[in-house]
């Protein structure tokens, strides 16, 4: 069970953003198609891609790797809504490794942290669905690098916001020991978004109504991190 967000209060918001730039747009003689450079940006990665399809899904037969990059989507547009800037590590569903490297796991979390390096941004968001041998095991977590003080408020506003809107979400962030979230200084989380492994959350994380809403709670604790 999860609480559904008011869509009709984001639309509002988004109208009065486009009418008030329209009008101040034609007061001060800026052209309308000109928009502001953001003030904050991110870097969404979702995790996996090209022959590393992550976890399948038990029901739907879904791979982690198609719907990582479905949700890395919609929190893009979410976030690009609310004037922060998005760098992707990827857009598509190819891998981000060199085809001739031996190791393309490697070669692929070295390109990964590169774009992270050479980008502007301010933080990290990994986008990941877990799995889990024990088919009950659920709940959206979010994950932080251990001694990273930045990371661990970032995870800890997300996390309030998923279970605010998730209630059967984990009740807390949690350390992790990741590639993601050692390879830069940049305040890094990874969300696992829920489980694969479990029959009944895999239907609700191929469902638009459950992506919207855990995007939207992740936007929500990216919000309150920039004090927006």
């Amino acid at each position: 069970m999860f609480i559904t967000i008011n869509r009709r209060t984001i639309i509002a918001i988004l109208i009065c953003v486009l009418i008030v730039g329209g009008v101040c747009g034609t007061y001060f003689g800026v052209r309308a198609s000109a928009s502001p450079k953001p003030i904050h940006t991110i870097v969404i990665d979702a995790g996996h891609g090209g022959i590393d399809g992550g976890a399948v899904g038990k029901v739907t037969g879904v791979d982690e790797s198609h719907i990582n990059l479905e949700y890395a989507q919609t929190l893009k547009a979410l976030c690009e809504n609310f004037g922060i800037g998005v760098t992707m590590t990827r857009s598509d569903m190819n891998g981000l490794y060199d085809v001739t490297a031996s190791n393309k796991k490697r070669s692929d979390m070295e390109r990964r942290r590169q774009i992270i390096e050479s980008s502007n941004a301010d933080l990290v968001v990994s986008i990941h669905m877990n799995s889990y041998p024990l088919p009950s095991a659920h709940g959206a977590q979010v994950f932080y690098a251990q001694g990273a003080g930045s990371g661990k408020r970032l995870a800890d506003l997300v996390q309030t916001e998923i279970v605010r809107a998730i209630p059967s979400a984990r009740k807390t962030s949690s350390v992790g020991d990741y590639y993601m979230l050692n390879c830069t200084e940049k305040p890094s989380i990874i969300v696992e978004c829920g489980f694969l492994s479990n029959p009944e959350e895999e239907k609700m994380l191929v469902s638009e109504e459950y992506r919207t809403t855990l995007c939207y709670s992740i936007l929500s604790g990216i919000l309150q991190y920039y004090d927006m």
